[in-house]
């Protein structure tokens, strides 16, 4: 080691950790990102400072971009030189930047991603626009700081007229944060601005009314607008693009598609490529050929279509599978006083308006500070003319300047720049005229120094500047939007293009779910033997679950195991009455030994009063209950939550949905039942296992069925799993505390078999009744009488021999009740067993009262 030198231990951690958050700091500050003022990185801003200092304005002649870069680097910007070009470059694309700042003379490559020339090839000078961006950079606007050896000064900031952030947008990745920000129309920009400076607490969504969305370089088309309106309110969203296309036929009959713009920042020639290859692979049919067919005149991508093609089908395939439809991700991530921010639309018209402001306040007080000098030194002019005899002899009897400047400054109490003037005036100004326009020069200074002392003290002026000046921008600069925008998924949902419609979603004892219109299921007298409602299935599979819900609404899927799934009923897949349906598991993500036990329908999950004022309750087949707030399982996700914790030997059996203030009532297999307020089971968390509901009568007793009630006017009704049923009034069923064994339900023989299933219903609904040999039924529950709670009740459906109910749901009433004979089964489209179709076996509905049997 040398004298004088030291080592100084240092842990490695801590010299890395510091030297990684400079590093950090570096890229994010001066590289990066963009500052919210002005919309530039330094190496833009550098370029076109460093292309001004050397003179190639817009109305100044080329220069070799070679020289534009030795300028840039030896001065400002100590990096590569590709680095420069590059960035040059991209600013005089006219598909990169929407508002080019740079007038390029050359190659400078192409939308196919063709490079541009070597820069000794090109030239360059400032677009018109650019200068708006430097202009009053003379007047002490912003604030210059040393360059890297400190030997020149650079703007820390350009005044910018412009809203350059907004109307040219930019890209970039730091260090642990990167920024994409969407170019916009210049004139909605300036509209947007106006209105924001005439009320600083207009809304974003009035906002809007003035930016409508962002405005690519290359148009296309904006497909839906949710992504739009979440960019401008939160700084992030995604915006979805498309190009635009038309149909045309050629003189021969062929139909051709022809596009005309492709999203922003899409490759062309790799988007024909592409295509290409995915109409050689059959993934695309439809089309014969592709070419391109652009040329300076504008874009042209042409695809001559089959002659039995459909041009829609094969123009959305094109927006499926190719980048002619893709989306841009804004990240609005900008330097706001030094730190990175997430802006909104506000947000950065607010910070420009701001830097706007200090820009005029700093140029007037500029402009005021030179009007001052000017005014001071034509008030010494002024005073030597009206003394002009003896100022001249002064001047002539003086030796030498000094002596004459300080004697003038003595004689007249002239300052040392007045009496400069004064000896460096040429003897023309001497003249009258001369002296009268000194004269009119002070008095119109003075009128100007009036002027700017109001505008500094007067802060609407200073707005009504700023609006001034964008206004005269948008005069000169603005133009028509490139890109349109039409309605999707984002505004005009798929959703919201299906029809509200009830639906029987079926679920089979396999794990197979279908959705099918209510209104293939016919009204059907009771007693009949219904219609075939499901595919004709291997003997191990039957229709476990039927439940009723609008295409509109979430259904969640509780399992046996406890967890919840979501599916919005549209998203199931529909089929007829005698389709088999699709595996629940190519739905949601059910562990394969697990089984969907009870749906429940919700209305709107995203409405916080709703989910806050609802509950769901839960029971189990050993007559556990919980009960939990609906707001724990108001977010979806795809591989389900836990929803109850479930015991050993036990499974999760029904979920119902309550306001808070219901009556339950559970059913088991024995025939009793219990009834209890709702108010008897405490709220529980989301994972809770419950609390005891109910005492079996026995190791083969189980709970069947739960009712909430919340209507008086509800009745019960009960079926057994051979096919009798009966509806009670609900005051038979008296409330007890919860955990007791109930009271009698129906009376359970031989003949009936076990209780299957319990519903609350009124006269307004239907019965939808199937068993496992999947035939269904459908009679209207006003048809039924209502009978003695301990009853044996009435045969609703007549079974075959060995055949079971395997499942019974409600549904409202049609409006028309449509009487249909039991012949009427033989149009069917699919016929059924022999054995049921023997019109002998046939119940008569009059005398299937007689089955009743008072207990």
């Amino acid at each position: 080691m040398r004298e004088g030198e030291r080592i100084i231990p240092i842990n490695i951690e801590d010299e890395m950790r510091g030297a990684y958050i400079d590093y950090s700091m570096s890229v994010i500050i001066s590289r990066a990102l963009p500052d919210v003022r002005d919309g530039l990185k330094p190496v833009h801003r550098r370029v076109l400072y460093g292309m001004s200092e050397l003179g190639v304005s817009y109305n100044k002649a080329y220069k070799k971009s070679a020289r534009i870069v030795g300028e840039v680097l030896g001065k400002y910007h100590p990096h590569g030189d590709s680095s420069v070009y590059e960035t040059m470059v991209r600013m005089a694309q006219e598909w990169s930047l929407r508002y080019p700042l740079v007038d390029g003379q050359g190659n400078y490559g192409s939308i196919d991603g063709d490079s541009p020339a070597a820069m000794r090839y090109t030239e360059a000078r400032l677009k018109r626009i650019a200068d708006e961006l430097l202009a009053d950079l003379e007047k002490n606007t912003v604030d210059f700081v040393p360059n890297f050896d400190d030997s020149l000064k650079e703007p820390s900031v350009m005044p910018a007229k412009i809203p350059n952030l907004l109307i040219n947008g930019t890209s970039g990745i730091a260090v642990g944060m990167a920024t994409n920000m969407a170019p916009h129309n210049l004139t909605e920009v300036v509209n947007g601005i106006v209105a924001y400076i005439d009320d600083n607490d207009i809304t974003i969504a009035d906002l809007m009314q003035h930016i409508t969305a962002p405005d690519f370089p290359t148009g296309g088309i904006i497909h839906g607008y949710d992504g739009v309106k979440s960019a401008f309110e939160t700084g992030r969203g995604r915006v979805l693009m498309r190009g635009r296309a038309i149909f045309e036929t050629t003189p021969s009959g062929k139909e051709q598609i022809i596009v005309t713009e492709i999203p922003y920042m899409v490759n062309k020639a790799t988007l024909i490529e592409k295509t290409a290859a995915l109409v050689n692979e059959k993934k695309i049919e439809g089309i014969a050929d592709l070419r391109d067919e652009s040329d300076r005149d504008g874009l042209r991508i042409v695809y001559d279509l089959k002659r039995d093609a459909i041009p829609n089908v094969v123009l959305n395939n094109l927006y499926k599978y190719t980048a002619l439809q893709s989306s841009f991700g804004v990240n609005n991530v900008a330097l706001v006083k030094g730190r990175p921010m997430t802006l909104n639309l506000k947000d950065m018209i607010k910070y420009f308006v701001e830097h706007r402001h200090e820009v005029v306040i700093r140029r007037t007080q500029y402009e005021l500070d030179e009007a001052k000098k000017r005014a001071h030194i034509l008030e010494g002019l002024l005073i030597a003319l009206d003394n002009l005899d003896e100022v001249i002899n002064l001047i002539r009897s003086s030796r030498d300047p000094e002596i004459a400047r300080n004697g003038l400054i003595e004689r007249f109490q002239l300052s040392e720049i007045q009496a400069r003037a004064i000896l460096d005036m040429r003897l023309q100004r001497l003249t009258g005229l001369e002296r009268d326009k000194i004269q009119q020069e002070y008095q119109d200074l003075m009128n100007t120094i009036d002027d700017l002392n109001d505008i500094l003290a007067n802060e609407s002026r200073r707005m009504q500047i700023i609006k001034d000046e964008l206004t005269e921008i948008k005069d000169r600069y603005g133009d028509a939007r490139r890109t349109g925008i039409e309605a999707s998924t984002g505004d005009i949902s798929y959703e919201d293009m299906i029809p509200e419609e009830n639906m029987v979603i079926t679920i089979s004892h396999e794990g197979y779910i279908k959705r099918t219109s209510l209104n293939e299921y016919r009204s059907q007298s009771r007693g009949g033997f219904g219609s075939r409602g499901v595919a004709a299935s291997k003997e191990s599979d039957f229709t476990e679950h039927l439940f009723v819900a609008n295409t509109h609404h979430h259904m969640l899927f509780f399992t046996e195991f406890g967890r919840v799934f979501w599916l919005k009923v549209y998203e199931i897949p529909e089929g007829g009455k005698t389709t088999k349906g699709r595996a629940i598991q190519n739905l949601m993500q059910i562990e394969k030994d697990d089984n969907v036990r009870a749906v429940m329908n919700v209305h709107d999950l995203k409405n916080q009063d709703y989910v806050l004022n609802h509950n769901l309750v839960f029971i189990t087949e050993q007559g556990t209950i919980k009960k939990t707030v609906l707001e724990a399982y108001s977010r979806p996700r795809t591989n389900g939550i836990n929803a109850i914790s479930i015991n050993d030997g036990d499974r999760l059996l029904d979920v119902q949905l309550t306001n808070t203030s219901s009556e339950i009532i559970i059913a088991l297999k024995s025939g009793r039942a219990i009834r209890f307020n709702e108010t008897q089971v405490r709220p529980m968390g989301r994972t809770a296992a419950g609390v005891r509901a109910v005492t079996l009568a026995g190791p083969d007793d189980k709970v069947i069925g739960m009712v909430c009630v919340e209507n008086e006017n509800t009745d019960l009704l009960v079926v057994s799993e051979n096919g009798f049923g009966k509806r009670s009034l609900l005051e038979e069923y008296r409330i007890t505390n919860r955990g007791g064994k109930g009271v009698k339900t129906m009376n359970v023989t031989e003949k009936t078999g076990s209780l299957v299933a319990i519903k609350g219903v009124t006269d307004t609904d239907d019965l939808m009744i199937i068993n496992r040999s999947g035939i269904t039924i459908r009679l209207r529950v006003g048809d039924l009488r209502v009978i003695g709670r301990a009853t044996q009740g009435v045969r609703l459906i007549k079974l075959n021999d060995g055949d079971q109910i395997s499942s019974v749901a409600q549904v409202d009433a049609e409006e028309e009740v449509e009487q249909e004979a039991a012949e009427m089964v033989l149009e069917q489209s699919e016929p059924l067993p022999e054995d049921t179709l023997n019109p002998d076996a046939m119940i008569d509905p009059e005398k299937a009262e007689e089955d009743s049997e008072e207990a």
